[in-house]
């Protein structure tokens, strides 16, 4: 089901495939594998993206047939030794209660992190959350950000402000639209500014009610579902005065890289794995829920923007070649590591 919708995952998993294509190294062979048509013991590694949705089946697979695992992880944030200890409970108690035939997600996420050989992580906040809360060996986690397309920190405002006729300034907003992402509690947020509220995303069948909502406001503009490799995309991130995504929960938001990688502040959730260091002139992170304090944030870089050319450095680093190169490191090295305990087995 995994591109039955489009987001960050998609991006992520679509872009990483590229990256690694684009390096042309000899010892190489990246593709997208079809469980329904291949068999995963004909590759030497399987890198698996999100241990969450069922795809520690994958891992358990990959573990019997002998194929190393890379797992890029993308926990939420939110896990710590407090709710991982719930968590626990509640799998013990799910398992008497029904002879051990259920199982909960926590403990589907626990076992594929714990089967696979490498566990990447998108920051230092989600290898924290991988640590206390699943118990995951520090010495198996690679800590390995997203990649930034180009274009994005080429973006030019023109051509958005062709398409949109908007010349002054703008909120932006970029994601699926629902009640989780609080695009409302945004437009709340900003009912006495008179500043137009930019929405880009796709709502589905069950928030479509909520989109409706939305579009009431007068200051609203929605230009639905925009492709991550569509110039006008970017084009939005360059032109837009702030990026807002005060969602209850992100792991490692591409969109806010990539309004940063065009120049545009951010403000956003502190539920996330997101850490830049020495950002606070141009990132701003706060509660979800605080809508106070989200206008206030958001005033604030409308009254002193930061140069824009200062904002893309704080990106600068993370171009997808070189993301490639150490996720190309990681798959050697696991490969290595399996040929060699293959012949010691020997």
């Amino acid at each position: 089901m995994l591109f039955q919708r489009e987001g960050g995952l998609q991006v992520q998993v679509r872009s990483t495939i590229a990256a690694l294509r684009q390096l042309a190294l000899p010892s190489l062979e990246v593709e997208l594998v079809d469980p329904n048509r291949q068999r995963i013991d004909g590759f030497d590694v399987i890198h698996v993206f999100s241990a969450i949705n069922g795809n520690y089946r994958v891992v358990e697979m990959a573990h019997e047939l002998g194929v190393p695992v890379v797992l890029s992880a993308l926990v939420s944030p939110g896990w710590n030794k407090r709710s991982a200890l719930r968590a626990r409970i509640a799998e013990r108690l799910t398992g008497r209660l029904t002879q051990w035939n259920v199982q909960t997600s926590y403990a589907q996420t626990k076992r594929a992190l714990q089967l696979a050989q490498t566990v990447v992580a998108l920051g230092e906040a989600e290898q924290k959350s991988l640590v206390e809360g699943f118990r995951v060996e520090p010495s198996r986690i690679r800590v390995l950000p997203n990649g930034i397309a180009g274009h994005f920190f080429r973006a030019d405002a023109s051509s958005f402000r062709r398409h949109t006729g908007l010349d002054g300034p703008f909120v932006l907003m970029v994601g699926a639209i629902s009640p989780y992402k609080n695009q409302q509690g945004l437009v709340r947020a900003l009912e006495r500014l008179d500043l137009p509220v930019v929405l880009i995303g796709q709502a589905q069948r069950q928030h479509q009610g909520y989109l409706q909502q939305l579009l009431k406001s007068p200051k609203v503009m929605w230009l639905g579902q925009l492709e991550h490799h569509d110039q006008l995309l970017a084009s939005a991130y360059a032109a837009a005065s702030v990026l807002a995504l005060p969602s209850q929960g992100e792991v490692y938001p591409l969109s806010v890289l990539e309004a940063l990688a065009a120049g545009t502040p951010v403000v956003m959730t502190d539920e996330s794995a997101l850490s830049l260091a020495d950002s606070g002139f141009a990132l701003k992170q706060l509660r979800w829920n605080d809508t106070q304090a989200l206008c206030e944030a958001i005033q604030s870089f409308l009254t002193r923007p930061p140069p824009r050319a200062q904002v893309r450095l704080l990106v600068q680093a993370f171009t997808w070649r070189r993301v490639a190169l150490s996720i190309a490191d990681c798959y050697q090295d696991l490969h290595k590591l399996s040929k060699r305990e293959a012949g010691d087995a020997v």
